[in-house]
């Protein structure tokens, strides 16, 4: 497996990873934004953007696996921090599980801890099956309404949408796979000893404020923000408030992250 990434080349290293079912180009506003602050390396999960499919069925884990893979190909063997949204939150998870020593802050937007239930997986169940009979947009259009806050402007709508469709049914639903049978990953909370953020969007309603707070209690010494008018992609519909508190939280809990390219 190879990832496809964007990077920004400059400062010390954050690792973005992108939400269900969307690609890198989610983290456009943060890319932007944190120019200077961090060096950003926005990655492709698996059968995502330009990110192509594996032969074999991708974990989480399996994932976060290439991400340390990608960071040993760049050189970045120093410490860095790694932020997931949603989908991404859970391969940070698993990316902090296998690699606590590399980790020098770890943010954590819009996910949650615990594995799907029964009922969950069988939803996820029924969105493999709609994924592989009417596409990657016929998903993209029934997730928007949970995706995105009811105040959420046209124009984001339309980009979560776009980039939504573009992805290829088989990538979506191998996504969907892997989320359906990712592990309980909130045993690993109590031992998550790099400085964490924890994000979420005022409105969201996938992962609520409420799991949030309890996620966030579960790792000493996090920090927890609550992004005002957003949904569960808060980094698009309230993209200001969400990058102070990422640039905040790199220059207040995070400083010692070493240099880009060791």
């Amino acid at each position: 497996m190879s990832l496809a990434y964007t990077d920004t080349a400059t400062g010390p290293t954050l690792v973005l990873l992108h939400a269900f079912p969307l690609d890198r180009e989610m983290w456009r506003p943060q890319l932007a934004a944190l120019a200077g602050t961090a060096r950003v390396l926005a990655v492709d999960l698996p059968g995502f953007g330009r990110t192509p499919l594996p032969a074999t069925p991708w974990t989480v884990d399996s994932a976060a696996e290439q991400v340390g893979l990608l960071l040993d190909t760049l050189g970045l063997t120093g410490r860095i921090v790694v932020g997931g949204l949603s989908m991404g939150g859970y391969v940070a998870l698993a990316f902090a599980r296998r690699f606590p020593d590399r980790l020098a802050g770890l943010i954590l937007a819009d996910t949650r801890a615990e594995p799907d239930d029964d009922a969950a997986k069988e939803n996820r169940a029924k969105m493999i099956a709609q994924a592989q009979k009417e596409g990657a947009a016929a998903v993209a259009d029934a997730m928007l309404p949970k995706l995105l806050s009811e105040k959420a402007s046209p124009a984001v709508k339309d980009a979560v949408r776009a980039i939504g469709a573009r992805q290829s049914p088989e990538g979506v639903a191998a996504a969907l796979a892997a989320l359906r049978d990712r592990p309980d990953a909130a045993p690993g909370l109590d031992q998550v000893s790099a400085p964490t953020l924890v994000i979420v969007g005022e409105h969201d309603t996938v992962t609520p404020p409420t799991l949030a707070a309890a996620m966030a209690g579960r790792v000493y010494g996090s920090e927890l923000v609550t992004i005002p008018n957003a949904g569960h992609l808060s980094n698009l519909e309230n993209p200001e408030a969400f990058n102070t508190a990422v640039i905040r939280f790199l220059a207040e809990r995070a400083p010692a992250v070493k240099p880009a390219r060791v």
